[in-house]
Order: structure tokens, then C-alpha cells, then sequence
């Protein structure tokens, strides 16, 4: 078998997020920067953001609302 094959592992490697938000797991990199976490991602939070482009999202809400009204 070949000697040093597996990479070093961290028990507790700090992980950053964009939010500010801090916390450790275990990995085989000592410090991760992330964009999103837990902490700040929609599905956990309960917040929805719609990026809207050129009104689509109005557009299909007016579809949607005209289809029921049939």
C-alpha cells in the first residue's frame, strides 16, 4: 500500500460566511470561506427573495391569477 495518500484532516476547521456568521466542523481544509450558510440561506430562514428580471415574476403572478379566474 502506498504511504500518505489521504489528505490531513482538521477536527475543527473555522468556517466563515459572507453574513459574518462563524462555525467549526471537521475537514481537510483548515479555513473556509463561504457565500451562504444556515444562517442566512432562504430555505432555512423562511425569508424568499425573487430576483425579479424585466418583471417576470409579476407577469407570471398575473397569468396564474387570470387562469384561475377561467
Amino acid at each position: 500500500m502506498k504511504t500518505d495518500t489521504h489528505p490531513a484532516y482538521f477536527p475543527e476547521a473555522h468556517v466563515a460566511c459572507a453574513c459574518g456568521n462563524t462555525f467549526t466542523v471537521g475537514s481537510t481544509r483548515e479555513k473556509i470561506e463561504v457565500e451562504i450558510c444556515s444562517a442566512c440561506h432562504p430555505f432555512y430562514t423562511g425569508n424568499e427573495k425573487l430576483l425579479d428580471a424585466a418583471g417576470r415574476v409579476e407577469k407570471f403572478k398575473a397569468r396564474k391569477a387570470a387562469a384561475k379566474a377561467k
